[in-house]
């Protein structure tokens, strides 16, 4: 606290400054006009949801009487916006208070496919006037999908039964820059046979969810490869690369976490939320696409693509997000200790699918079943609230849905024979082990007597042996329903007998046959 005369030295300072600043800012009326347009501009840019607009003062009424005031205004306002250059997309998180009025939007809702979206009312009088074309894409990384694509697929399936036409890109083209979203570490580059390869495995799981032709809600799969192979680099940057700041594109989460981690991140993988801006934009030119689907931790991407339309095409674009799924335990979704449960009956057998969703947790049972299943709300509710032990009954039907709907009515009574044998007191009957998850030894490879924990781990039931010896010791290894007690067990070619299969189990739901091949 210093002596008096300071502060009032310190007083007339400020006096002085601030009408030096008046004086200045009188004389450049004009500037301060643009600065204004700017201004307001960028405050409805950057501004808040439900925030009124009177702090972008009008030139009528503030730009002689206040100066000052409207030139702080101006700086503030585009400050902000140099600093996050958000779109111009209202949108945000899809409140349960909302009130929706088409069909597709009101099934998304209470099933829980809903977690952001822009312009969501007006999005949503468009989906009530007619039929609307949406997209979603998938990369081709992997030759299967696995269950935790299954939400963005059963989406899709909802929104071709209500009438309007999805459209699956499959990306052959971002495929080979790959999405650095959620990911610590550049993704592996995949040469382009791998990936036509992996289209090819994707695909034909579509086929069994969505009604493709040439009719107007037919669904149809395109490749991005299309539109992305032939473009010319210097032509993309001048016409498309002007569009998207590098200021925005570092505020972008996936971003953000990578170079916080100090993790390597290169460029290819810092042009492709360009590249997914840019599939929009071409699906809504081709196909006449207004509506993007995707995963929440897609949202910024999505925007990319919304705001491309608008600035590129004046085009009236949309974004719609689903959440992220998590178990109860909070691990991800679709994934087991054994791994990823694929989509392909080559990669996981149908009855290791239905046991899947057999071994669905308590708390989970009812929000899989919203997403997972097409039965009724009334129903939907009255298996989500059975008591006790009566869960597992919702389970079953929860397993039956998701398995029938991937694999067919047929395959599911197959599986249903197995496992009513398979879960019956003993468990050991004769049932019908075609569904089961089998390996096949040789001779050769049991000549010397191969170690039971051996067996469990060809099947994939753990993913060490330290995990298979504590099976064993809690009781859950059974060889031919025999309880396994031993750890250092060895298995000749003699134990097959006649049948020339055993029959592994770890714990009460997960069975498997050891073959000896012929």
């Amino acid at each position: 606290g210093g002596s008096s005369p300071f502060r009032g030295l310190a007083r007339v300072a400020r006096r002085r400054l601030v009408a030096l600043m008046l004086s200045v800012a009188r004389r450049n009326s004009m500037t301060i006009l643009l600065l204004a347009r700017l201004s307001r501009s960028a405050f409805y840019r950057t501004a808040p949801l439900g925030t009124a607009p009177r702090a972008a003062l009008s030139e009528s009424r503030c730009g002689r009487q206040c100066p000052a005031l409207l030139l702080r205004t101006a700086a503030r306002g585009i400050r902000a916006s140099i600093a996050t250059d958000q779109p111009t997309e209202e949108g945000g998180e899809v409140t349960s208070d909302v009130e929706l009025k088409s069909e597709f939007l009101q099934r998304m809702k209470w099933r829980g496919f809903l977690a952001q979206a822009t312009a969501l009312q007006e999005l949503d009088m468009k989906l009530n006037e007619g039929t609307v074309v949406a997209y979603l894409g998938f990369d081709a990384t992997a030759s299967s999908l696995h269950v935790g694509s299954l939400l963005q697929i059963m989406l899709l399936r909802h929104f071709q039964q209500c009438g309007h036409k999805p459209i699956v890109l499959v990306g052959g083209g971002t495929t080979k820059v790959g999405d650095p979203t959620g990911k610590d570490t550049s993704r592996q580059l995949l040469t382009d046979e791998v990936i036509a390869e992996n289209i090819a495995g994707i695909s034909r799981v579509f086929s069994k969810f969505l009604t493709f032709g040439d009719g107007p809600t037919d669904a149809m799969i395109v490749n991005n490869a299309d539109w992305l192979g032939g473009l010319k680099y210097l032509d993309f940057l001048r016409d498309y690369g002007r569009h998207f700041t590098i200021n925005r594109m570092l505020s972008f989460e996936s971003v953000k976490q990578r170079l916080s981690r100090e993790s390597p991140f290169s460029f290819l993988e810092f042009n492709y939320m360009i590249l997914q801006g840019y599939d929009f934009l071409e699906l809504s030119r081709r196909h006449d696409a207004i509506v993007q689907f995707g995963g929440s931790d897609q949202w910024g991407n999505i925007i990319n693509g919304v705001e491309l339309g608008r600035r590129c095409d004046g085009r009236q674009l949309y974004g719609v997000t689903a959440p992220l799924l998590a178990t109860a335990d909070g691990k991800k979704m679709g994934k087991t200790a054994s791994g990823a449960v694929w989509l392909n009956a080559e990669l996981v057998s149908p009855f290791e699918y239905w046991q899947f969703w057999r071994n669905t947790a308590d708390a989970d049972v009812g929000k899989f079943l919203r997403i997972f299943t097409e039965l009724p709300e009334d129903e939907i509710k009255r298996l989500e609230s059975l008591p006790g032990a009566a869960i597992n009954d919702a389970k079953v039907v929860l397993a039956d849905e998701a398995t029938s709907m991937l694999h067919g009515a047929e395959q599911l009574e197959e599986i249903r024979t197995t496992a009513a044998t398979l879960f019956s007191s003993g468990g050991g009957g004769a049932a019908d082990t075609s569904a089961l998850p089998r390996v096949q030894l040789t001779a050769e490879e049991l000549a010397e007597g191969m170690p039971v924990v051996d067996l469990f781990l060809r099947l994939e039931f753990a993913k060490s042996k330290g995990e298979v010896r504590r099976l064993m010791s809690g009781g859950g290894a059974r060889l031919n329903d025999v309880k396994i007690d031993d750890p250092g067990m060895k298995v000749s070619a003699d134990a097959f007998g006649e049948g020339r299969t055993l029959k592994l189990s770890s714990g009460k739901k997960k069975h498997g046959i050891v073959e000896l091949a012929s």
